[in-house]
């Protein structure tokens, strides 16, 4: 067995995500078997010693059977009407359902303010960690039923990596109606599977597509995203099918693992690269991409380019190389007005109140290493 499937073989605390083909159809909504084989898989592993958060999608998908919907609506507030209704029917399911084993659920609603705002974000911490601790089962989703376009998650595959590090999991599952990752579309029959993802290697040349049930907002590109994600910050990750989710929590044999980096990433850099949401973009030169992400360096005036976005200090930006890659996030120290006289100027040739970096190296987080 691999380092990262025992260590989710072994973990004390796991979130794990389920998507909605996974428990709900187009005409019947949810699929209590489905449901129930889930819980059944989740009870198995709490009875075991471990705390687990369930990132749950389904809402909108429970929610068209009732209001006599065909199929996942495309307007959001259709979609959140959905929501409004399959959010009570897919609490009522999994209260049920844990019930059967004594466990009491709790359900958590987030939107992305939850996770970008400092604020937010600890007071989530801190009502996962009291539901834990008085022993329920926490049942995470995205608040459909309030959500914007601007403020939507995406997905619940993002979702599940964040709450992941802001709860301090030690490992994450990732269930959907494919049992792993492969190089291309697994239904062609000449695609091969991929059980452990070790490097960025591994995954150059995928085609992976999005979820073609009609059903989510996923699919296999997100869930690549969101290991990627996790993984970068320490956490294990492990990727398989719903129907495997018994074996998935027992001894993690099933799906594709992706190895996670050898130290938790902070919370608040973790914060700062994934959760934030960015007001704007800095563009670098060859110099400053260097500095910033092989040698960790603050960014100088003298390394931007360009500027773009409506941002002040203290807000978050991101980094662009020359390629037109996202290389760091950092918090800005200028405001957008003031930059366009100071980019590309060294720092003797600035009045002495401007000669500060414009993200300082404890405010910014490399996201790719350039090879």
């Amino acid at each position: 067995m691999s380092e990262v499937r025992d260590a989710i073989a072994r973990a004390g605390r796991l979130v794990v995500k389920v998507g909605s083909s996974a428990l709900t159809t187009a005409g019947s909504g949810l699929d209590v078997a489905r449901l129930d084989a889930l819980v059944d898989a989740i009870a198995d592993r709490v009875a075991r010693g471990t705390q687990i958060v369930l990132v749950s999608s389904g809402a909108i998908g429970a929610g068209l059977a009732p209001l006599s919907l065909g199929a996942r609506p495309k307007d959001l507030a259709t979609q959140q009407a959905a929501a409004s209704v399959g959010q009570l029917a897919l609490a009522h399911a999994y209260a049920e359902s844990f019930g059967r084993y004594s466990l009491t659920v709790g359900q958590v609603l987030l939107t992305a303010n939850d996770v970008v705002h400092r604020a937010h974000y600890r007071n989530a911490q801190r009502t996962f960690s009291r539901l834990l601790a008085l022993g329920a089962v926490p049942v995470v989703n995205e608040n459909d039923t309030v959500a914007t376009e601007e403020i939507r998650f995406g997905d619940n595959d993002r979702l599940a990596a964040l709450v992941a590090h802001l709860i301090g999991a030690e490992g994450l599952v990732l269930l959907s109606d494919v049992d792993a990752l492969y190089d291309g579309d697994p239904r062609s029959g000449s695609t091969r599977k991929i059980t452990e993802v070790t490097s960025e290697s591994d995954l150059e040349g995928l085609s992976v597509g999005r979820s073609s049930s009609g059903l989510g907002t996923g699919g296999m590109m997100s869930k690549v995203a969101a290991a990627r994600t996790a993984a970068a910050a320490g956490i294990p990750v492990l990727i398989a099918a719903a129907e495997q989710a018994r074996s998935a929590l027992g001894d993690a044999d099933v799906g594709t693992a992706f190895t996670h980096a050898s130290t938790r990433m902070p919370a608040r850099r973790f914060w700062l690269g994934y959760a934030a949401g960015s007001r704007g973009r800095l563009w670098l030169d060859d110099g400053a991409v260097t500095a910033v992400v092989r040698h960790r360096r603050s960014l100088l005036a003298a390394g931007i380019i360009g500027v773009d976005g409506d941002f002040q200090a203290g807000d978050v930006v991101d980094l662009v190389s020359p390629e037109q890659v996202v290389v760091a996030r950092g918090v800005v120290a200028f405001d957008v007005t003031e930059l366009p006289e100071l980019i590309g100027r060294s720092s003797h040739e600035l009045p002495p109140e401007q000669r500060r970096e414009v993200v300082h190296a404890d405010d910014l987080v490399p996201l790719r290493r350039r090879r």
